[in-house]
């Protein structure tokens, strides 16, 4: 069977496509679209078209094994085109998810209907691209400059009612038969005597040239603080406002020109890795035989920041909650803090109230482990102290059945030596979640030694529920991203004490794209959490390894960022964002005088090469160890829990993209002045010589 079939019914010609598995716009479906539209337009007896696509979903943008090669004719724009040029109705009949060039042939029939369960957006952006096949132009035509920019730049998915009270769709079917619907709604416009009405012609919603003016100067205000580092919204808003003052058939082809400056752009590249990257982040060896276990009940052990953040993610995924706390107060304490986020959603209309009553249902808390004996899953997330967890793990293994699911939200600490302490290890497992778990959404899925592959599958089953992205990592200290943080904290010390200003340094990480500079990460966090990491490592620490202890003095001062008010910068409500405390360079004069560094200039890619090649080299002694699989999975750690910007890749994405013959040049200069933190990793060295690069270990 062709991709493409044409059926014949009365005077109504089906347009059935079937690519599945989610009918991708690949090469077969462009050419046998065109052909039968070409073939169509020309047969007088055929007064109304209908297109539809019988599987899980209409079409749902361009096939993703076609991304990043040339695409070969016909290109969609021009099916499109011809599509909405045809003298005969033709109808989309829409279902599943429309999105990018699904929705962009849809755009160009002149009539849509869809299934109640619809949902119809155009993500490119997401992708460093624009909608190149009409889309910019097409999408302000039917519901206005304003919806439409904002589909177009956040990517967002717009369900069926909503697209038809803005007038993206014409009508919404009482069912999912997508085939019957577009069939009826085609009769119906034939008997009602309806015409071809091309969406390129329809100017009632771009009409006012002052409305219009006044919301593209809103869009490039808001493009300018919240998508200065990126290329394609820009893009995307210039399409849309240069198109509005152009003929038609102009304005398309100002769109195509903007969307192959998007091809070029080296954005496109890392935000494709970043995509591919976190599809493929769930092929692990576990999975492969691994079968989830049922669980509905979870219980959470402790009720900080972490213990309230990752029980409000399970009450959001639909969990029934018990948590543990050590008394009444911390209780009262943490439900306190779990209401007033919910009651700040509410605020926010993110929720309704009766939304927020229904998700605290799932939600009680207890001093009594004995209540967590029904539960099928058990996250610990206590003080971070290896002795305090062992004894928490030695309770539930009296307390829990022998099929529930043991999870330590450990940030550092041995899940073997954790797993030691009960009489089934094979049901422990790391889930490190990310401040604040209730909105951050990477998850770090720790597998230990004995850890079963149903025990992983379930973790990952979690991460689902919980619409986290998980990464599966081995056993170290740190795990993925935090050894990887350790390794670039500690070569940041050394920049400080050797001369650099950390906010200097900070200004540099932000301005290469990172959400925040390495210093308000410290303030974020609390400094008081590397404090307690270093002290705990101090027994440990080789004599002839280098240590700094500027970050020691701050916290010894009792400053430790956000939650003291003070730390590297000042808090308050009258305080300016990002005020540097003016006492840190006055600590850092102070230590670098009193072990004898005389301090040197840096400038700003000096700092930007350390930052990179301090993250790469650690990169890639973890993939030595086989802690992560592959380097795709420490780029989605990076880009997904610690700022770093998906428009480059991720760390690893990066270093190929600007050549890792110059990182290895780069750290073979460094390792002459600290040959122990600096000493060339034999796989980054294998790589190079190889004309390789961490691409081909993916």
């Amino acid at each position: 069977m062709s991709v493409v079939e044409l059926k014949i019914i009365e005077e109504i010609a089906l347009i059935e496509i079937s690519n599945p598995p989610v009918n991708a716009i690949s090469a077969a479906v462009r050419i046998g679209l065109f052909d039968t539209v070409e073939k169509l337009s020309s047969n007088e007896k055929i007064k109304a078209i209908v297109i539809a696509a019988p599987e899980r979903t209409f079409l749902a943008g361009a096939d993703i094994k076609e991304f990043g090669k040339k695409v070969d004719a016909p290109i969609l724009g021009n099916i499109c085109d011809k599509i909405e040029n045809l003298n005969k109705i033709v109808v989309a009949s829409l279902h599943g998810t429309p999105l990018g060039g699904g929705l962009e042939v849809a755009m160009s029939a002149h009539y849509r209907i869809a299934a109640p369960n619809t949902k119809v957006g155009l993500p490119e952006v997401l992708l460093g691209i624009l909608p190149g096949a009409g889309g910019t132009q097409r999408l302000p035509r039917l519901c206005g400059v304003d919806m439409a920019l904002d589909m177009m730049l956040t990517g967002k998915h717009v369900p069926a009612k909503e697209a038809l009270s803005a007038g993206i769709i014409d009508e919404i079917a009482e069912n999912n038969n997508t085939i019957d619907n577009g069939i009826e709604y085609a009769k119906k416009l034939i008997n009602d005597g309806f015409k071809p009405r091309p969406t390129s012609q329809l100017q009632n919603k771009i009409s006012d040239p002052k409305e219009i003016s006044e919301l593209i100067l809103k869009f490039k205000d808001t493009a300018s603080k919240k998508y200065k580092n990126l290329f394609s919204p820009h893009a995307i808003i210039r399409s849309v406002e240069e198109g509005i003052k152009l003929d038609f058939a102009e304005a398309i082809s100002n769109e195509r020109k903007l969307f192959e400056e998007c091809i070029q752009s080296p954005q496109r590249q890392g935000l494709i890795h970043s995509f591919f990257a976190e599809r493929a982040n769930t092929k692990i060896p576990e999975l492969k035989d691994g079968t989830p276990i049922d669980f509905k009940k979870i219980g959470i052990i402790g009720g900080g920041t972490m213990g309230t953040g990752i029980s409000m993610a399970a009450m959001n995924a639909g969990f029934d909650v018990i948590m543990i706390e050590q008394n009444d107060e911390a209780i009262q304490k943490a439900k306190a803090k779990i209401n007033s986020t919910y009651d700040r959603s509410v605020k926010l209309n993110r929720i309704t109230t009766e939304q927020k009553l229904k998700i605290m249902d799932l939600f009680s808390a207890t001093t009594d482990f004995s209540d967590l004996e029904d539960r099928d899953l058990i996250i610990e997330a206590v003080f971070e102290n290896m002795d305090v967890k062992k004894e928490v793990f030695m309770k539930l293994n009296q307390i829990c059945s022998k099929e529930c699911i043991l999870a330590s939200n450990t940030s550092y600490l041995n899940v073997n030596e954790i797993a030691s302490v009960v009489d089934d290890p094979t049901r422990v497992i790391g889930l490190h979640f990310f401040s604040p778990a209730n909105i951050m959404k990477l998850l770090e899925v720790v597998v230990a030694e004995k850890t079963s592959k149903d025990t992983v599958a379930t973790a990952f089953n979690l991460a689902k529920k919980m619409k986290k992205v998980p990464v599966r990592s081995g056993v170290c200290d740190g795990f993925i991203g935090n050894r990887i943080l350790s390794k670039y904290l500690v070569g940041t010390y050394h920049m400080v004490e050797d001369g650099a200003s950390p906010f200097h340094i900070d200004k540099v990480i932000r301005e290469f794209g990172c959400a925040m500079g390495i210093f308000q990460v410290i303030d974020l966090a609390g400094g008081d959490i590397g404090w307690a990491t270093r002290k705990r490592k101090a027994p440990f620490r080789h004599k002839d390894d280098r240590y700094v202890e500027i970050p020691d003095r701050v916290c010894e001062r009792g400053w430790f960022g956000q939650k003291t008010s003070k730390g590297y910068y000042l808090y308050g409500e009258d305080i300016p964002f990002l005020t540097p405390n003016p006492e840190i360079e006055i600590i850092c004069e102070q230590e670098r005088e009193r072990v004898g560094i005389t301090p040197k200039k840096f400038d700003d890619t000096e700092i930007l090469d350390k930052y990179i090649a301090a993250m790469v080299y650690e990169g890639t002694k973890i993939l030595s160890e086989k802690i992560a699989l592959k380097p795709s999975d420490i780029d989605v750690v990076f880009t997904n829990g610690y700022g770093f910007p998906k428009w480059r890749g991720g760390p690893m994405k990066y270093a190929d993209m600007i050549g890792l013959d110059k990182i290895l040049k780069n750290i073979q200069k460094y390792s002459e002045e600290d040959p122990r933190f600096w000493a060339p990793p034999k796989l980054l060295e294998d790589l190079v010589k190889q004309n390789k690069d961490f691409d081909s270990l993916n």
